[in-house]
């Protein structure tokens, strides 16, 4: 029989090992990759040992059972008495069971006696039909809108998320999982591709969308409801107050614009009258509500509002300011530095564990937490939207899963494959083996009992 398992061809088991180091590559934290990227690791390895020498053990007890078979004949012959013929019945029959078994065994892996006999070696050459077949059971029968809803319905995931996250170890847990995701996708951004996109956004957004007539729309309200009212105010107190102050500067800038001509005794008086009256009308305008300059300011804001909605011309102008606003440097740097504060905020805020940021997120979970616990319509509504979103994905690229199966399996190295399978579950086929010739010497001396019975 150690010779069948060594004339099994090409395909068949490695000899046994020999003494000596094992190959580079191949010991223990190593791996041998095959064809098609499929790795023999060291744990791979080690059950191929453990397959030998169940091989071994199978292949033992056929040679004994042979063994008791010729002994059993050979006292038969010599007249030992009638129990040879059970025992020699036994052991035949027990070698038929051991060799069809063995047939059997190798037949999965390779070709017995390295003959081609047909339908042998099946994993070799039913691979590819059987990493189809898989990846089609795996598409029915795992993947499949009814399997998906059903067992995600039954595990009531929201429910136990919900009593998961409301225990404050867990939420500060998932607090602390985000903050440092939120820092490492903030680290990982560069801030001149941020501050790019950022800009081109904004400029792109500003550029595309007419402002004037929301400008317009704005003002008209706010005039309408007296809102500038309050701005004319401080306005006219912060005028009255620079007067009173800088009353000098005043009158001295009437006179140094006066002809070069006048006396000098005219010109003060003209600045002081000048100065006079400014102070005047800036009092009365501040202290007079129904002031007719404040009317003034009204209609003008009001023509202004209707002109930014009605008015081309006025509109065009208001583009183009909004253009050349939005080209300048200055413009771009406060978006670059806008982006680099709002950054380093969040960056301290998601490192600091007491930061309002992060307590924020903590208590939000518990509340999010505790819900989820005792909300069932909560729960049924996230539970759907679970469910909906598994559908969809199964749904969608259920082909695109399961050809992954089966191109990759086709994509295996076919001896390869046939070695690596073996690894697995080879050692528990040579039980196989192994219970075939006991089954079957156990079936033997019942059927010639039987028929001794039957016909002595």
């Amino acid at each position: 029989m150690e010779r069948m398992e060594r004339a099994e061809g090409p395909q068949g088991p490695e000899p046994p090992e020999r003494a000596g180091p094992p190959p580079r590559g191949t010991g223990p934290g190593h791996g041998a990759t095959g064809r098609g990227g499929f790795a023999f690791s060291a744990a791979d390895a080690e059950r191929q040992r453990g397959v030998r020498r169940m091989k071994l053990t199978a292949t033992g007890l056929l040679v004994f059972v042979a063994v008791v078979y010729v002994l059993a004949k050979w006292a038969q012959h010599s007249g030992a008495g009638a129990w040879t013929g059970y025992v020699a019945a036994a052991a035949e029959a027990g070698m038929v069971g051991a060799l069809a078994d063995w047939f059997a065994v190798t037949a999965l892996f390779r070709h017995p006696l390295g003959l081609p006999i047909p339908h042998t070696a099946i994993i070799p050459t039913k691979k590819d039909q059987f990493g189809a077949s898989l990846g089609e059971f795996v598409g029915e029968n795992f993947l499949s809108r009814e399997v998906v809803r059903s067992r995600l319905r039954s595990v009531g995931i929201a429910g136990r998320l919900g009593t998961w996250l409301a225990r404050p170890e867990h939420a500060d847990r998932v607090t602390a999982e985000l903050a440092t995701a939120l820092r490492g996708a903030l680290t990982v951004l560069r801030d001149s591709d941020v501050q790019a996109v950022v800009g081109e956004a904004i400029t792109r957004r500003a550029d595309a969308q007419e402002i004037a007539p929301g400008i317009g729309k704005t003002l008209d309200r706010v005039v309408a409801d007296g809102g500038h009212r309050r701005l004319v105010d401080l306005v006219c107190a912060r005028a009255h107050d620079w007067l009173v102050e800088h009353g000098d500067s005043v009158m001295n800038a009437v006179q140094g614009g006066a002809p070069g001509w006048t006396p000098r005794f005219v010109d003060r008086k003209v600045g002081e009258r000048v100065y006079k009256e400014l102070l005047r009308f800036v009092t009365e305008m501040r202290d007079m509500p129904d002031h007719p300059a404040r009317h003034a300011v009204d209609r003008f804001l009001a023509d202004f509002a209707s002109d930014l909605q009605s008015d081309t011309d006025t509109r065009e102008r208001v583009e183009r300011l909004k253009r050349e606003v939005l080209a300048r440097d200055e413009v771009q740097d406060l978006i670059a530095s806008a982006w680099s504060a709002v950054r380093a905020m969040i960056v301290a805020a998601a490192e600091d564990e007491r930061s309002e940021l992060r307590l924020r997120v903590r208590t939000a979970l518990l509340s999010l937490g505790a819900r989820l616990s005792a909300d069932t319509a909560l729960q049924g509504k996230v539970d759907g939207w679970i469910e909906g979103a598994a559908e969809y994905v199964v749904t969608t690229y259920r082909g695109e899963i399961t050809s992954l199966i089966t191109e990759t399996v086709a994509g295996w190295d076919a001896e390869h494959t046939s070695k690596k399978i073996e690894a697995h579950i080879g050692r528990d086929l040579q039980f196989i083996r192994i219970n075939g010739t006991v089954v079957g010497s156990l079936a033997g001396l019942l059927i010639y009992t039987v028929s001794h019975g039957l016909w002595p």
